[in-house]
């Protein structure tokens, strides 16, 4: 068996991985300021653009959406029309929740990929759980949001006291390919073009020099 092909080693992968999305909801983003609201709604679409082009399953969950968190922003439930919104009625760890539980251990993945709102609450509370419950837990802190950066910071110490693993939605889509030459290159160079300028940028000199050479 190729290198390419060990997907049994502690690193995330296509077939050992799961996307989870907590809370991605119109009030409680309005008011993530530790990055910049363009910055973060991008990295948001990015890591659900990764979920995507690697087909992770994916399980989303919004809270208390009927009072003043709000519903699911419109680009990550345009992006995922198909996968059913787990609402939690008031539970705000979302592992409190039972048919959120049921979810994620339906897609019978051990790695755990977390974003959301808050990252001191939502996304800490869920991977402080998920990591007791012998889950590997990532963190995805730019695709998350909360009212600072000293908040961020001091939640992304507690979760990494407890064996939760920090990451941004590059790290996550680099970890996923592994090498450029499996399928999902051209999409996933496709998705952080869309996202990173500068990528973008590379990836059309990358083309122009392929059309000359093919002339």
């Amino acid at each position: 068996m190729s290198s390419l092909d060990k997907n049994s080693d502690s690193r995330l992968t296509p077939e050992n991985s799961a996307l989870l999305l907590v809370d991605h909801q119109t009030s409680l983003c309005s008011g993530v300021a530790d990055q910049g609201q363009p910055e973060f709604l991008s990295c948001v679409v990015a890591i659900c653009e990764i979920g995507k082009v690697f087909k992770l399953p994916t399980v989303i969950s919004t809270s208390f959406s009927d009072g003043p968190n709000g519903p699911l922003i419109s680009e990550v439930a345009d992006l995922y029309p198909d996968v059913p919104v787990v609402g939690r009625p008031g539970e705000i760890n979302a592992w409190d929740n039972p048919d959120f539980v049921a979810a994620v251990k339906a897609t019978k993945r051990k790695n755990l990929i977390i974003a959301g709102v808050s990252t001191e609450v939502c996304v800490a509370f869920l991977a402080l759980s998920v990591v007791k419950e012998g889950y590997s837990a990532y963190a995805v802190i730019d695709s998350s949001g909360t009212w600072n950066k000293l908040v961020a910071d001091l939640a992304i110490a507690r979760m990494v006291q407890a064996g939760v693993v920090p990451m941004t939605w590059l790290a996550v889509g680099a970890e996923l390919q592994r090498d450029w030459r499996r399928p999902t290159g051209e999409p996933l160079a496709k998705a952080m073009g869309s996202h990173l300028p500068f990528y973008s940028y590379a990836s059309g000199n990358l083309r122009a020099r392929q059309g000359k050479k093919s002339k």
